[in-house]
């Protein structure tokens, strides 16, 4: 009570407080005031709903970004990466094993670890080791989880066809490398799960994905590895003409026996009596 009534009274503090909001009103912006005035308690709730940000985090974004929704998802979003970045050290040595069967044609088993069991069995990981599994099922080009797992041979056989292409002859050695490089680059993107895009959201990548759930959750997040089924895969399926395959099983059965005859019994003579 002494401390609220001595600011408020004494002239000194009086004349601090108003030596400051001249400041404040002089230096900042007009759409300063108004901005805040704007960004009302369900703008902010409707971005933390649609990133799962906190409060604050979410305040501060539409104040950046003028109460722009769209602008402060993406402050957000490039806040998530650099946040996510500074946790990839982390030892993850939790996590879950997801799966995803897709028509009993299409299986799909994945590992994804992080930090603790606590968030191993969070809904939020659950729902990323889902999504995994799926991207995985619906990326059949996908072989690779990075780039740099491609192996060199993989590589250079690529280099080589992309350097043989006609339309690259007829151009100088160093700008056909370049563009071959180019071409490599976004060939060995599209074996890569790590750089498709996001099946929810295809602006976003699956790594950039997993670095805004880390920003979310705070912990570190690695996918370790995944495997896909294909139902026959690796098998020989025969495939016959439907009419040689009934002339084959046609010839196959034996000819019928004629059948064979009985030797005729010759008749018994009635003789008379001598």
């Amino acid at each position: 009570m002494f401390i609220d009534t001595f600011l408020v009274f004494h002239p000194i503090h009086f004349s601090l407080h108003s030596y400051i909001g001249f400041l404040i009103v002089k230096y900042l912006p007009p759409s300063f005031f108004w901005i805040a005035a704007t960004i009302s308690p369900a703008l902010v709730k409707q971005l933390r709903e649609e990133t799962g940000a906190g409060m604050m985090d979410c305040k501060k974004a539409l104040s950046e970004t003028g109460g722009d929704i769209i602008k402060a998802q993406e402050y957000l979003r490039k806040k998530g990466l650099s946040s996510a970045d500074k946790k990839a050290s982390r030892v993850t040595a939790e996590g879950r094993i997801g799966s995803y069967i897709h028509d009993s044609r299409i299986g799909v088993l994945v590992e994804v670890n992080c930090e603790t069991d606590f968030v191993s069995r969070g809904e939020i990981f659950k729902e990323l080791v889902d999504d995994i599994a799926m991207q995985v099922a619906a990326c059949p080009q996908v072989e690779y989880l990075v780039t740099e797992d491609v192996p060199e041979e993989i590589v250079n056989k690529e280099k080589e066809i992309e350097m043989q292409k006609e339309d690259l002859l007829s151009k100088p050695e160093q700008i056909r490398s370049k563009i071959v490089e180019g071409r490599i680059r976004k060939r060995l993107e599209e074996l890569a799960l790590l750089e498709q895009s996001y099946i929810k959201d295809d602006k976003v990548a699956v790594k950039d994905f997993i670095k805004q759930t880390i920003a979310t959750i705070g912990e570190n997040i690695k996918v370790k590895r995944f495997v896909r089924f294909n139902l026959g895969e690796g098998l020989e399926k025969k495939s016959q003409d439907f009419a040689a395959e009934v002339a084959a099983q046609t010839a196959a059965k034996p000819a019928p026996m004629p059948a064979k005859e009985q030797p005729a019994v010759p008749e018994a003579k009635e003789t008379e009596p001598k």
